[in-house]
């Protein structure tokens, strides 16, 4: 009997039709030693999973993030794209047509909140900013997550952040990049009436999250001596500070990670890197000796004249089509506008604005396909 569990010759095993049955050439030890390495080799790449919130005018914003994220990474994406109804024909629309690239799914979600205080959450800070508050409730079916503002620009590709989850410890649940580098100009350590991590706060336009242990985690808190989940935390906050915060869902994020630090992973500013680390001079080391890695928008740069080099870096991106050629043509006449730019703070370092950009495209385009 127990020769019928003896697998003399794996290949044979393998490629054999009938290995459902037990014989003297593949038993069911073999068997299953062969499904499981079948399904090794058939089962896809894990897609990493992106968010974003897109309400008003935020539909040329968004599409510019997601193909930004497409264009420089190497392990396929699926897109969760929550947005106002009226938006999502036009997203539709655009996505079908980028479908011939095989690199990405998506879905698309209404905008939704808990109903017994949906106006409420709709009115916080700006429309529909508080839905990424409620992701790890929504996609409950979804381990892992990176969360973005429509007014980012990936400059390298989604995996290298995607990998800092696996330098999460025990502990940690989710990582943020500071909100300040520079005390002196920083915002929470001068002006919140409320608490908030670390020295000067943290940006939430760039979140990593491990929502399982977000869901499973109970949170310290100031309102009870009981900790609290996810999904029952965030009403009782916002009811105890909403006459105190200002930038509405990252300051209810501040509050939560002050009562819990050690559920924070702090990523360096290069990985959210905002006008406030160059508008008055660069207080962003990281970027300056690596350039930035994913470049946020915020205050409205791309669309406004006040700080050149972020818009230089978005029309061009907005601009460039999926064509290899397109896309290793890009630098030049970039380079070539952000040099029109150095009578701001900006783009005075413009370079660290394409260092990083420059590989990426140099790693992802120009290397023959073995050695990507």
């Amino acid at each position: 009997m127990s020769q019928l569990f003896k697998c003399k010759d794996f290949s044979l095993c393998y490629w054999n039709p009938y290995w459902m049955l037990p014989s003297d050439v593949c038993g069911m030890n073999c068997f299953w030693e062969a499904a499981f390495r079948y399904s090794l080799k058939v089962q896809p790449a894990q897609r990493m999973h992106l968010a974003v919130v897109a309400c008003g005018e935020r539909l040329e914003e968004t599409i510019t993030m997601l193909k930004s994220a497409i264009i420089f990474s190497i392990r396929p994406l699926q897109f969760h794209i929550f947005a106002e109804d009226q938006l999502h024909d036009s997203f539709k629309g655009i996505l079908e047509s980028w479908s011939f690239l095989q690199t990405f799914n998506y879905s698309l979600y209404p905008i939704t909140f808990p109903s017994e205080n949906a106006a409420e959450w709709k009115k916080l800070f700006k429309p529909c900013a508080s839905q990424r508050l409620f992701l790890p409730l929504i996609l409950k079916e979804v381990d892992s997550l990176l969360y973005v503002d429509t007014d980012i620009l990936f400059l390298r590709p989604v995996d290298d952040i995607w990998s800092l989850l696996k330098k999460f410890n025990s502990t940690q649940i989710a990582a943020m990049a500071p909100e300040h580098e520079e005390p002196r100009i920083g915002w929470y350590n001068r002006f919140a009436r409320h608490p908030y991590y670390g020295k000067t706060g943290v940006n939430s336009g760039v979140m990593l999250m491990n929502m399982t242990r977000m869901r499973r985690k109970y949170f310290k808190n100031d309102m009870t001596a009981v900790r609290l989940r996810w999904g029952d935390i965030l009403m009782p906050l916002l009811k105890k500070y909403k006459l105190n915060i200002t930038w509405g869902d990252q300051d209810l994020l501040n509050i939560i990670f002050f009562h819990n630090p050690e559920s924070l992973f702090v990523f360096p500013c290069q990985w959210n890197y905002r006008p406030d680390h160059c508008i008055y001079g660069s207080n962003c080391q990281e970027a300056e000796e690596e350039g930035i890695f994913i470049l946020h928008g915020n205050r409205g740069v791309y669309h406004d004249d006040k700080q050149p080099a972020f818009r230089a870096i978005y029309e061009a991106l907005r601009n460039c089509s999926f064509k290899d050629d397109n896309i290793r043509s890009l630098l030049k006449p970039l380079e070539l506008e952000l040099q029109k730019t150095v009578h701001t703070y900006c783009g005075k370092i413009y370079k660290i604005f394409i260092k990083q950009l420059t590989k990426s495209i140099q790693d992802r385009y120009d290397r023959p396909p073995k050695e990507r």
